[in-house]
């Protein structure tokens, strides 16, 4: 199934702070703002088990410390605490310093897999398209269709992953000026408020989770057995040399008596 530039009427939900979500352009545009007493967030009406799901997204710009803007999947919390959570979050910062952008994998409730990356580009002044294509042998992120990380599927090694629960779209701007920048030490600017994050041309190729038969249906696509090739991987090397300032994989200080296991294997398959 293909959802190509959706209508957000059509496929979203405003699932908290109601009037601070801004659907406009006959449904073509979505902004998100942050004032003081809450921020706002949004979910997709269908559930999906894989695919590859696409987001324009326009970051707030100025001084954006405290903030957080997230794009992600994520499984139902009626599921209990076994979940599944593939994230993208945008920690801002203050004016002049650039984006953290932080990325998980969470699968049955086991997270603690972070790697945070800069961007090459200014996110504030135009729209970016963020990816996570998600099938059963592995998750890439990537940005404007370059990846930067690769969550292969090692359940031979017994590393969970995530290909059992269906997971909806999730998107919010929130205040985390307790620990977003610089461990936060730097606090939000309120009189700058309101922050404004903007989203569109949400695109899905997925498969559609049906609750009532317990299935998905999906029509074939690329992303079904997509990895990296020869380009891709010089790709995810160059930002991962240039642009990676978190890894947990080499966190020994976290990990003393030994690195998870997928760290052992490489990050560009």
């Amino acid at each position: 199934m293909a959802i190509s530039e959706a209508n957000f009427h059509q496929h979203f939900d405003v699932t908290w702070g109601h009037h601070r979500a801004q659907i406009k352009d006959g449904g073509q545009l979505l902004t998100l703002s942050l004032e003081k007493d809450s921020g706002a967030g949004f979910q997709s009406k269908s559930q999906y088990l894989f695919g590859r799901i696409d987001m324009q997204i326009k970051l707030v710009a100025g001084n954006s410390a405290g903030t957080v803007t997230t794009f992600y999947v994520s499984s139902p919390p009626s599921l209990g605490p076994n979940h599944d959570e593939i994230d993208f979050e945008f920690l801002g910062n203050s004016s002049g310093d650039p984006y953290t952008l932080h990325t998980n994998v969470f699968s049955q409730g086991k997270g603690n897999r972070e790697q945070q990356f800069h961007l090459w580009f200014d996110p504030t002044t135009a729209f970016h398209t963020y990816t996570i294509l998600w099938n059963s042998q592995r998750i890439i992120f990537l940005v404007d269709n370059i990846p930067i990380r690769v969550f292969s599927n090692l359940e031979s090694m017994g590393v969970p992953f995530p290909n059992k629960q269906p997971m909806s779209i999730h998107s919010s701007l929130w205040n985390a000026d307790d620990w977003a920048t610089q461990g936060g030490r730097v606090k939000a600017d309120w009189t700058k408020a309101p922050f404004v994050a903007s989203y569109k041309n949400f695109k899905a190729e997925a498969c559609i989770w049906n609750p009532s038969s317990a299935s998905s249906a999906c029509s074939p696509g690329a992303w079904q057995t997509q990895g990296l090739d020869a380009a891709g991987r010089n790709r995810i090397r160059w930002v991962q040399s240039k642009y990676l300032i978190y890894n947990y994989c080499t966190d020994r200080k976290r990990f003393p008596q030994g690195v998870p296991v997928e760290c052992k294997q490489s990050r560009f398959l």
